[in-house]
């Protein structure tokens, strides 16, 4: 196996992970269980992040382009609007670039 394909799969299964311990955090009544998982978490997100950078160092990962301003704006004021308490659009609007598909309708968000 090629290193670019071992630091992909790293990637993968790292980013597959955050997502569950963000599942785990949100379900967990015990502080003490939360906070261990949280650090947990803020370490593979740490690694994570050190790797996506040799990754891009390396040549194996073009990110997408940067979000201009405006975008971060639009994104920013939509997520903390009315729009998460379901059902509502994310770059929906006149003008608005493609963002994502925003709110399904169990208000999950659908990327």
């Amino acid at each position: 196996m090629q290193e670019k394909d071992m630091v992909n799969d790293i990637l993968s299964m790292v980013n597959s992970s955050l997502t569950g311990y963000a599942n785990v955090i949100s379900q967990t009544s015990d502080q003490k269980l939360r906070q261990e998982i949280q650090q947990i978490r803020d370490n593979d997100e740490k690694f994570q992040f050190e790797l996506y950078k040799l990754a891009g160092q390396k040549g194996y990962y073009q990110p997408a382009q940067q979000a201009d301003q405006r975008d971060i704006q639009q994104v920013k004021s939509q997520l903390s609007g009315s729009n998460m308490s379901g059902g509502g659009e994310i770059g929906g609007g006149a003008g608005a670039r493609d963002i994502g598909s925003g709110m399904n309708d169990r208000g999950r968000m659908d990327w």
